[in-house]
């Protein structure tokens, strides 16, 4: 297939873009295989615009004369583009014909599922070469670079052919005495091959965070010997553990007729199973949808905007994942307990927990580079189906298919954290608005295809370039780095009250005069603090966060002043 094919007209003149809070401009518009570019030739500024079509949600059309009156040399038509990081652009383009072709063209190219013919294998940024090395982290590192994992726990290649979990990469942390035989016998025993792993080993105490897909019990309550053993190699006998199923007991037991199911106490006796309901799918996508409804309503109405947001349920479902993450972390912190986290298939829900666990009890995975590592460990290398999920934002008109938003979930929490903690997070905000648009329209291939079986397919590794290690070299790198960030080695521990928990403006009015307002507030804080540095030197690690406590007063008040405004 070429794009040729799919582009109906290419370039249209005397084009009027308009874009949130900006004036009208006209200019040249052009339709690419990949992009869609505006030049506003007048004031001899090129570059006004330029979308990745695979951005784009939903389009919708506006054409003088459609209903088959004859056209007039004054016929036009207007394109109201929804991107999915909830961008809304007008275009007012001359000429009945030509709308339609572009409208036409744009739905077309947009929603290309072929993974090859996706931009990310044709783009070249100059900082990178196809010849530097792929990814940030992989389990070899992370074995190696863990030396308390040694005694009880080993490396498998048992997935290497990705036979035994397509979902998994091919190189796993297993308990040392369990051999690859059992392995094999413990995967089918688990939905889609996705046997207990580890993700976390506590630094403190050596307890550990695994995640698994549930277990295939059906309703006959099926048994498997080696899924067992695996599990109690991770624990002594005179150990307890924890399961913690992200689906409510009624949820599982439902499961468990339709041939899944949950570790029974009979079977698992050391292990202890606790059930914390969080949605998923369908109805995590809807939520998301009301959101994005409500927080695009114009009525300037407080009541309604209050009821909107509250029917949307999303900050409901921040709350769920916090809670959870939580349980998970005292588990391992304060109990001194390993936790098996589970739902379903595991990769949704799960990855969740576990991400949200680490950034709570890890002080690594709070810097810049630990906290892309463990995405990139977390739900790149471990099977979040990224293509599936990411497929659709909240403005598709398409059926709801197997989209979900769960890595922006994931993203609303690490910034619920970020704001509560804004010492103990090295990154910015700015990074995480970054990667909620790069999750679903993006220039690299690191969320390309639903897990590394794929990625492996269709060369994705030798032939796209890496997002995370764009992100640690690019000359914007400061932007993404908090300027108040002061290492801790203690827990963070976040609250989940209904007060602690806000909206995540930042993203979800980010086309708003709010955003404006914000932007101006970061430029000031960066200020403030590279006054304050000049004055009093750099920063000393050792100290407690209350070094930064006037500069963070400062930037509360400031923060504060121009939200009102």
């Amino acid at each position: 297939m070429e794009f040729s094919e799919l582009i109906k007209t290419a370039n249209v003149e005397d084009v009027l873009l308009k874009l949130p809070f900006q004036p009208a401009v006209s200019g040249t518009l052009c339709l690419t295989g990949h992009h869609l570019l505006f030049s506003d030739r007048a004031e001899q500024r090129s570059g006004q615009l330029l979308l990745l079509l695979r951005n784009i949600d939903a389009v919708e059309k506006s054409v003088e004369n459609l209903l088959g009156y004859p056209q007039t040399t004054g016929s036009s038509g207007t394109i109201i583009i929804k991107c999915k990081d909830l961008r809304i652009l007008q275009l007012d383009i001359p000429g009945m014909e030509e709308c339609l072709n572009i409208a036409s063209s744009i739905e077309a190219l947009s929603s290309l599922e072929s993974v090859a013919v996706m931009y990310p294998f044709f783009h070249r940024p100059r900082e990178l070469s196809l010849k530097d090395p792929r990814g940030l982290s992989s389990p070899e590192q992370d074995y190696t670079q863990t030396e308390r994992l040694w005694d009880r726990w080993r490396l498998s290649k048992v997935n290497s052919d990705f036979s035994v979990c397509p979902s998994y990469p091919d190189t796993l942390i297993v308990p040392s005495s369990i051999d690859d035989d059992t392995l094999i016998k413990a995967a089918r025993f688990r939905q889609g091959g996705r046997f207990p792993v580890l993700c976390y080993c506590h630094h403190r105490n050596s307890m550990v965070i695994m995640r698994s897909s549930q277990p295939l019990t059906g309703a006959n309550r099926k048994r498997c010997r080696e899924d067992e053993l695996l599990l109690q190699a991770v624990i002594d006998e005179s150990e307890m553990g924890y399961v913690v199923d992200t689906r409510s007991a009624q949820q599982a037991q439902q499961a468990r007729m339709m041939g899944g199911g949950f570790e029974s106490k009979s079977c698992y006796q050391n292990w202890k199973r606790l059930h914390r309901h969080m949605e998923r799918g369908k109805v995590l996508q809807e939520s998301l949808i009301k959101l994005v409804e409500a927080c695009g309503d114009l009525s300037h109405n407080m009541d309604r905007w209050l009821s909107k947001l509250e029917n949307s349920k999303w900050l409901t479902h921040v709350h769920s994942a916090l809670s959870t993450a939580g349980l998970v972390a005292e588990c391992v912190e304060r109990d001194s307990h390993s936790v098996l986290v589970h739902g379903s298939e595991g990769t949704d829900t799960t990855l969740l927990v576990t991400t949200v666990a680490q950034l709570i009890l890890d002080p690594a995975s709070r810097t810049f580079r630990g906290f892309l590592e463990l995405l990139e460990k977390e739900w790149v290398q471990a099977g979040h189906p990224f293509q599936l999920r990411c497929a659709r934002s909240a403005y598709s008109h398409a059926r709801l298919r197997q989209e979900c938003p769960s890595f922006l979930l994931l993203l609303d929490c690490v910034w619920q954290l970020w704001r509560q903690f804004p010492l103990a997070l090295e990154f910015s905000e700015a990074l995480l608005l970054r990667l909620a648009q790069e999750a679903y329209a993006s220039d690299y291939g690191t969320f390309l295809c639903n897990n590394e079986q794929e990625r492996g397919s269709f060369g994705v590794r030798e032939n796209t370039h890496c997002l995370f290690q764009f992100l640690l070299n690019c000359a914007e790198r400061e932007q993404y780095i908090n300027p108040l960030y002061e290492p801790t080695d203690l827990a963070i521990w976040p609250s989940v009250q209904p007060q602690s928990l806000q909206l995540w403006t930042g993203l979800f009015l980010r086309w708003t005069e709010h955003a404006e307002n914000m932007n101006e507030a970061r430029e000031e804080i960066w200020t403030i603090v590279k006054e304050h540095t000049e004055r009093t030197g750099p920063v000393e690690t050792t100290h407690t966060p209350l070094k930064h406590c006037d500069t963070f007063s400062a930037m509360e008040n400031l923060t504060d002043e121009l939200t009102i405004l």
